[in-house]
């Protein structure tokens, strides 16, 4: 089913594969995400520690180490891609937080 509504002078026709997931699973997705990268990072702290190699390599767990817990959280905390907000500046009695600034556990 096609819904027709015009924005700024154009027609925009959305279709219902058009919709987003539900925010519980796009939150589910999110923690999933979150935990694999998680379970690479200490995979990569042990690696580290405890695996014998060159230098190089034993940085590059390091780094992985460090750095994956802010990639971890930025990517957990992203929308939907494609996502549109859903603030409306002609209703001012919106009560809901608009989709594009969720974020897990707001």
């Amino acid at each position: 089913m096609d819904f027709v509504k015009v924005w700024h002078g154009r027609r925009v026709v959305h279709q219902v594969t058009d919709a987003r997931p539900s925010l519980t699973a796009d939150i589910g997705r999110r923690e999933k995400r979150y935990f694999i990268q998680m379970g690479i990072r200490t995979l990569c702290l042990i690696l580290a520690v405890v695996v014998n190699v060159p230098w190089p390599i034993r940085a590059l767990f390091v780094a992985g180490a460090i750095f994956l817990p802010y990639v971890a959280v930025i990517g957990a905390n992203e929308p939907t891609r494609g996502a549109s907000s859903t603030f409306d500046a002609e209703s001012p009695d919106q009560t809901e937080i608009p989709l594009h600034r969720r974020e897990i556990g707001s």
